[in-house]
């Protein structure tokens, strides 16, 4: 049995941040349990936002959360990360990206390189001072493997004397592991995207 993977590991390394935190988002509802770890791990007064394209995503997750009764702390969207400027303008302490599909659905419906680019520079831009970031993307399928160069090449480029940028993934695994990206903010100064879009 794995007791070790990328979303575990996201999680140990969030779950500090994610206990001192005020708002939270979850960019990728899927089956509920990033935004579930947010709602009950954070204090009792943050707000986890959560948004996902698929009607079906957003369902599971509010089933989940009402089975602990943290439906109520968590505001549902249904629409694609990429526009979460059009929902609120504040800044965020942790944000979860775990990209592909939604598992045991539709392999068509997928993240998209173009729509979790445009979002991470959104969140970069509105990441506090010691604020983080996880990405588990997956590179097994030709969208994610695309959605993963793009994620890597912006990650590399983020200035060293405003974010640390980390990875991991399992090297003795085949087909196309997981792969872990942690990015946190050190300093408060502005980030202004320059990557090419």
């Amino acid at each position: 049995m794995q007791t070790f993977n990328a979303i575990k590991l996201a999680q140990r390394l969030l779950s500090d941040k994610v206990n001192r935190a005020k708002f939270l988002v979850d960019t990728t509802a899927g089956n509920g349990k990033d935004s579930l770890f947010l709602a009950q791990n954070s204090p009792i007064d943050a707000m986890v936002w959560s948004f996902d394209v698929q009607q079906a995503a957003i369902i599971k997750t509010k089933e989940l959360l009402s089975k602990y009764s943290l439906d109520d702390k968590v505001k549902l969207i249904i629409d694609s990360h990429a526009n979460i400027d059009q929902y609120f303008n504040r800044r965020i302490d942790v944000a979860m990206f775990n990209l592909g599909y939604l598992p045991n659905a539709q392999h068509k419906i997928t993240t998209q390189c173009q729509s979790t680019i445009a979002a991470l520079q959104k969140i970069l831009g509105l990441l506090s001072t010691g604020g983080v970031i996880s990405i588990i993307a997956y590179s097994g399928h030709q969208e994610g493997y695309l959605e993963n160069k793009a994620v890597q090449e912006l990650l590399t480029s983020l200035p060293s004397n405003i974010f640390t940028v980390g990875c991991w993934s399992m090297i003795n695994h085949s087909n196309n592991p997981p792969i872990l990206y942690i990015v946190e903010k050190m300093r408060g100064e502005s980030y202004e995207n320059t990557a090419p879009q």
